[in-house]
């Protein structure tokens, strides 16, 4: 029986990569594990944050759009991203730190059962940070000494994510009857659900909204990785998505892992990624994230690649 762990990463829309670039390593203090460009549109940065290495489940990812518009909220949409902090003594860390950097944020609240503190990047990308209060978080995940957040207080990795649609049963099918999914509260609309009972680094909370569909822009999320633990278990997960009839990617390499696509039923673009081999396979721990970093098949278009993109620190 497979099961999926949990998250594996979240990728978005930035219109600015050096703006992103300033906001997840000097706000959030995030590493930059990998500066690298979207592997179907190498005209493009790809940049990924996250932990020491970038670890399944600490991954936030950007797809620099410099053209793109603004994002017109709506429905059938992934809406907000949880990122875990050790305390709630980290959340007024936050509160205070966010004032200090004129971040946009809310007041302390609860979210699905969590202290939470909402906030925006510079884009509009709505995030909030969650308090862990000690619980468990996955063994491989490391901390990154070197950032400028107090390490007591720092991000660990992601956690709850939001996903906001018209039709709630249809994606919470999706969730419970192909992903093996549990669920965990249940409300007309609103459900919880976690990938591993107990666990909120898997967890998913879907949000029925009526009216349009979002149309993205910067600041939007474009989809959901869930972590596999390996190309074998993704072949798996591949005839079950075909036997649910999702039009599917097939297994697609992404040399930093192998990834399978597909859309549900509500329109929502969720990835399917294997643990590894991770951003370490062309790269030294110590290293990463500080030259542009091509997969095999485009290091011969190289210069021409670097000549399409801004310098970015």
């Amino acid at each position: 029986m497979y099961t999926i762990p949990g998250h594996h990463h979240i990728s978005m829309i930035t219109k600015n990569a050096q703006m992103n670039n300033r906001f997840y390593q000097k706000v959030l203090g995030l590493r930059r594990v990998k500066k690298t460009v979207n592997q179907d549109n190498p005209s493009m940065y790809h940049l990924f944050y996250g932990d020491l290495t970038g670890s399944a489940g600490t991954e936030l990812s950007f797809f620099e759009m410099p053209i793109v518009g603004r994002t017109v909220r709506g429905t059938n949409a992934i809406t907000q991203i949880g990122l875990f902090v050790p305390s709630f003594e980290s959340l007024e860390y936050w509160k205070r730190r966010f004032e200090l950097l004129d971040v946009k944020h809310g007041e302390i609240t609860t979210y699905a059962g969590r202290a939470a503190l909402p906030f925006k990047d510079t884009e509009g990308l709505r995030l909030m940070l969650l308090n862990n209060n000690g619980e468990k978080i996955p063994e491989h995940w490391l901390a990154w000494e070197d950032s400028l957040v107090e390490q007591k207080h720092r991000i660990l990795g992601m956690g709850t994510v939001e996903i906001t649609v018209r039709y709630l049963e249809r994606t919470a099918k999706t969730l419970k009857d192909m992903l093996g999914y549990v669920e965990v509260t249940r409300s007309e609309k609103e459900a919880v659900y976690q990938s591993v009972s107990g666990q909120a680094f898997g967890e998913i909370v879907l949000k029925q909204q009526e009216g349009p569909s979002e149309k993205p822009g910067h600041g939007s999320i474009h989809h959901l990785a869930i972590r596999v633990k390996n190309e074998d278990e993704l072949r798996h997960w591949e005839e079950m998505v075909k036997k649910r009839g999702f039009y599917s990617s097939g297994i697609v390499d992404r040399y930093y892992f192998q990834s399978l696509y597909f859309r549900d039923s509500n329109g929502i673009l969720f990835e399917m990624a294997t643990d590894g081999p991770g951003f370490t396979v062309d790269s030294t721990v110590e290293a990463l994230g500080g030259k542009l970093d091509l997969p095999p098949f485009l290091e011969e278009k190289r210069t021409e690649i670097e000549a399409n993109l801004k310098p970015l620190d």
